[in-house]
This record gives C-alpha cells, sequence and structure tokens, in this order.
C-alpha cells in the first residue's frame, strides 16, 4: 500500500483534479448563468496549471528540458507559489464577492485580498532567492486565514438568509464546505516543512513523517475534488446566493 501510494501519488491527484474539472465542462449548460461558471473555470485552471508544473520531470540531463539544469526554473516552487498559493487564493475572494449579498462581507473580503497580496509581495521581494526553492509559509497562512474568511461570511449570511432551507442543494455550500476542511486540514503542515525540504538524507530526515504528509495530503485531495464532482452533479443552479448577468 505504502509502495502504490508513492509510486501512484501524482496520478491519483491528477486524475480527481481532472475528473472534477470534466464534470463541470459536462455540466456548464447547467450553471452557465450562476457564478458557479467560474468555479468551473477555476478547476480547469487548476488542472492546467498543475499539469504545467510537472515539467520538472523533464529537467535531466538526458530530457529535453536539461538546459533548465542549474538555473532558477530547475523547480516548480515558483509556480506553485504563483497559480496556487497566491493564484487560487484571489480566485476564492473573487468567488465569494460574486455569490455574497451583503456588502460589508464584500468589503472586508476585499481589503483582506489586498492586504494578502501586499503580504504577499512583499514576501517574495524579500525573499527572491527562496522564491525559486520553495514555498513561503507567511503565503500560505495569509491564504489560508483569507480562505477561512470567505467561507465563515459565507456560512453566516446563509444562516440569515432563507437559503439555509435548501443549503443541501447549494454548490457554493459544498465549496466552501470542501475548501474550509482541505485548508483546515492541509495548513498546520506549513509548519512542519523542514521534514520535506531537507533534501540530504541525513538524521533529521523523518521518512515516516513525509509518508504520513503524503497519504493526508492525497486523501484530502481526493476529498476534496470527490465532493466538487458530485456537488456539480447533485445541486441544482436555483438554488445559488447570486446569479451573474450571463
Amino acid at each position: 500500500m505504502k509502495d502504490f501510494l508513492l509510486n501512484n501519488y501524482s496520478f491519483i491527484t491528477h486524475l480527481v483534479e481532472f475528473l472534477a474539472a470534466l464534470t463541470g465542462l459536462l455540466f456548464y449548460k447547467k450553471y452557465k448563468f450562476t457564478a458557479a461558471k467560474y468555479f468551473i473555470w477555476f478547476l480547469v485552471y487548476v488542472v492546467f496549471f498543475d499539469t504545467l508544473s510537472g515539467y520538472t520531470r523533464y529537467v535531466h540531463p538526458d530530457r529535453f528540458l536539461s538546459f533548465l539544469i542549474d538555473t532558477p526554473f530547475e523547480k516548480n516552487h515558483w509556480l506553485g507559489t504563483i497559480y496556487w498559493d497566491i493564484g487560487a487564493i484571489i480566485f476564492f475572494v473573487f468567488y465569494y464577492n460574486k455569490i455574497l449579498k451583503t456588502n460589508r462581507f464584500k468589503i472586508v473580503l476585499k481589503y483582506s485580498a489586498y492586504l494578502f497580496l501586499g503580504i504577499s509581495i512583499v514576501q517574495i521581494i524579500v525573499g527572491w532567492q527562496d522564491f525559486f526553492s520553495k514555498f513561503f509559509s507567511v503565503i500560505i497562512l495569509a491564504g489560508a486565514v483569507v480562505i477561512f474568511e470567505g467561507t465563515v461570511l459565507y456560512f453566516v449570511e446563509v444562516l440569515k438568509s432563507d437559503k439555509i432551507l435548501t443549503f443541501y442543494r447549494s454548490l457554493s455550500f459544498y465549496i466552501s464546505s470542501a475548501i474550509f476542511i482541505w485548508w483546515l486540514i492541509i495548513t498546520p503542515f506549513t509548519f512542519y516543512d523542514v521534514y520535506v525540504t531537507y533534501e540530504v538524507v541525513g538524521r533529521y530526515q523523518d521518512i515516516d513523517f513525509i509518508f504520513l504528509k503524503w497519504q493526508i495530503f492525497l486523501f484530502s485531495n481526493i476529498f476534496m475534488y470527490s465532493t466538487f464532482i458530485f456537488a456539480l452533479i447533485f445541486c441544482k443552479p436555483g438554488t445559488e446566493i447570486n446569479k451573474t448577468d450571463g
């Protein structure tokens, strides 16, 4: 089991991401007049950039990206920071801005996004060399705070409205629940990155912990994207809080 997970971690993760995006595209017509269409675009965006980040497997002496060896782009940390640690947060701020009705909530989330972007830019500038070799804990933690804020504001708004009666048919409810749980599970591992960024195997390298982290990431990904797939199929567009103008 351990060897299977280690050998197929990337494949399984990419598979559930792809299935979620494919499901979204198949049901796109169902949601095209709601804010959910932006979420479907986001799923496609994740598949594209996650696939692109796999370029590192070709950065080897006998492969076509060998010219990237010993350059800042030899690793894909820079891309992960841009498209996920920052890009995903900005998308969810945009998404919640579309589905929230309370102007006060929108303003709070908007300024939180500005603060998050400011922190991210400063962190990248100050740690420019690290930008290409590791992920920034500060950006990850700040992003988690924004995600928690957006989901909590959404849940509060649902509880205060008549949408509480049909929340279980709302795609936004499942999206919010899934990302809240995913970030809640994954974020604490930011404090333990030393275990996976220490590249030379030595007495401080905890292989068992690394495998545990991979397991948790894998099953968290399966849970989150499976929830998206279920919700895209099961939910009704009419239960979304806001509709777009097309």
